[in-house]
């Protein structure tokens, strides 16, 4: 079974290219995301950090149509 997949891969035209891009796509997410994390407001973080400890009484009620 694994000879038949190794052979499969080895005839399909650029096959070592998408590796390449995953490997870019993962860096560039965690780059982005390591940025993201260092600039994002301390306020927010705070208020996002509080959101499971919210109770139903504590959050605003919603009007119903």
């Amino acid at each position: 079974m694994l000879k038949f997949v190794k052979g499969y891969m080895e005839s399909i035209d650029g096959v070592a290219t998408y590796p390449m891009i995953s490997l870019l796509i993962f860096f560039l997410f965690f780059t982005i995301l390591f940025w993201w994390v260092f600039t994002a407001s301390k306020e927010h973080i705070k208020e996002v950090s509080q959101i499971p400890l919210e109770t139903e009484e504590n959050q605003p009620k919603e009007e119903s149509l």
